[in-house]
C-alpha cells in the first residue's frame, strides 16, 4: 500500500493558496455580474420580476373563477332545460315521479345559483384587495424610489408592467333569467 495521501479537497478553504496581504490587486474577486450591472440594476429587475409574478398569479386566479363560473352556468343551462320540459307538461298529466324531479331541479338550479352568487361576492372582493394593494405599492415607490429610478426602471407607480384581461362577472350570466314556479 502506497503512503497515506489525503485526497486533493477542491474548494475548500483549507487548501486554497491565498495570497499574502498586500501581495497583489484587490480586483482578483470578480463578480458574476459584468461590470456595467449595479445593486440598483439588480433590484431593480428583481422588483420587475415579483411584479409579473404577482401579476402571473392574478391572473391564474381570474382563469379559474372564470372556469368556475363557466362550469356553473352550464350546470345550471342544463338544469333549466330539463325543468322546462318539466313544466311544459300539463300539470294533471304529471307523474308523481316528474314532480318530485321538478322539485329537485328547482332545488339544484336555487343551490347552484347561490354557489355562483358567492363566486361572484368572491371576485368582487379580489378585485377590491388588488385595488388596495396596488394603491399601497404605489404610495411605497412613490416614497422609497425616486423619479429618476422610476423612469430608468421603466416603471411608473401608477401602472403595471404588464395586463391581462380582467373577469367579468357579473350576476347574470346566459342561462338567466330564470322563471321560479310554485
Amino acid at each position: 500500500m502506497e503512503g497515506s495521501r489525503t485526497p486533493p479537497r477542491y474548494g475548500s478553504l483549507e487548501s486554497t493558496r491565498w495570497p499574502p496581504a498586500g501581495a497583489g490587486p484587490e480586483d482578483e474577486i470578480v463578480s458574476m455580474a459584468d461590470s456595467t450591472t449595479t445593486i440598483d440594476d439588480i433590484e431593480g429587475e428583481l422588483f420587475k420580476i415579483e411584479r409579473i409574478r404577482e401579476i402571473l398569479v392574478r391572473r391564474e386566479s381570474e382563469l379559474r373563477y372564470m372556469m368556475d363560473d363557466i362550469q356553473l352556468c352550464k350546470e345550471i343551462s342544463r338544469l333549466k332545460k330539463e325543468l322546462q320540459k318539466l313544466i311544459a307538461l300539463p300539470e294533471n298529466e304529471k307523474s308523481n315521479e316528474e314532480k318530485q324531479r321538478e322539485e329537485e331541479l328547482v332545488q339544484q338550479i336555487h343551490k347552484l345559483v347561490e354557489t355562483r352568487d358567492f363566486l361572484v361576492d368572491d371576485v368582487e372582493f379580489e378585485r377590491l384587495r388588488e385595488r388596495e394593494e396596488d394603491k399601497e405599492m404605489s404610495e411605497f415607490l412613490q416614497s422609497k424610489l425616486s423619479k429618476s429610478y422610476l423612469q430608468k426602471a421603466s416603471l411608473q407607480p401608477e401602472s403595471t408592467i404588464c395586463s391581462a384581461p380582467r373577469v367579468s362577472t357579473s350576476r347574470h350570466c346566459s342561462c338567466f333569467p330564470l322563471r321560479h314556479h310554485h
